[in-house]
């Protein structure tokens, strides 16, 4: 073997340990991908599956799929919600509407036709519907002072404590001063349109005043009825 024999003998070895190298350098790079890839390609995490269950339910979503959980949430939320709405909704009504729901008597008054229907509201506070043939002809209402009402002649009061007295006529038209039962003195004044005042005189000086405007008033003065209308007629009854 001559000396240029010798050389590409060996140039080629060295060609077959480089090829060698690349390639073995090669199916590292390889591994190293692969394992790379494998790495990306692992098994989703307990947390990223229950993650992407969540997602797909619709819950924390404002649009959540029909039937998901985060609906029925949502639905069982109204439910209760309108329960209880409608639970306070009726406490009001029956609260507002209890006492009142019916009279707690009715009595006939002195026409022989129309009777009072008398409510309870509250302490001292009570109403009286004058009713006749079906039909509410006025209404009356103690406000922490008694009531009065002059229905074509007919007089009527309504007491603090609920107590209703009727008569018939006896009548006087103001302005002027007249005498009424029980020893009372009543001096009627015009202080405007359908509006009058009258003191309630007694021995010891004025001992009451009534003032309509444009409301009959009344009052009992120790067991004396008195009506004064927005007219001006004052009546008064033992």
């Amino acid at each position: 073997m001559n000396s240029s024999t010798t050389v590409r003998t060996a140039r080629r070895r060295t060609l077959r340990v480089a090829a060698a190298a690349l390639t073995a350098a090669a199916a590292l790079a390889l591994t190293a991908c692969s394992g790379s890839d494998a790495a990306d390609a692992k098994p989703a995490s307990h947390s990223d599956t229950a993650k992407a269950a969540v997602e797909f339910s619709g819950a924390g979503s404002s649009a959540g799929l029909p039937g998901s959980d985060a609906q029925a949430s949502a639905g069982a939320k109204a439910a209760a919600k309108a329960d209880v709405t409608g639970k306070q909704s009726g406490s009001a009504h029956a609260a507002n509407g209890g006492r009142a729901a019916s009279p707690v008597r009715t009595q006939r008054l002195a026409d022989g036709i129309s009777k009072a229907e008398i409510y309870q509201l509250g302490d001292q506070h009570y109403r009286a519907k004058i009713v006749a043939r079906g039909s509410v002809l006025a209404t009356m209402e103690t406000k922490g002072h008694d009531d009065g009402l002059d229905a074509n002649d007919m007089f009527v009061t309504l007491t603090l404590d609920g107590q209703v007295r009727s008569w018939m006529g006896g009548g006087h038209q103001g302005p002027g001063t007249f005498q009424l039962a029980g020893g009372w003195t009543a001096k009627v004044t015009k202080v405007g349109e359908l509006r009058y005042r009258a003191q309630i005189i007694g021995h010891d000086g004025v001992a009451a005043t009534l003032e309509t405007n444009q409301h009959d008033a009344g009052l009992d003065a120790n067991g004396i009825s008195i009506v004064l209308s927005s007219g001006g007629v004052i009546s008064a009854h033992e």
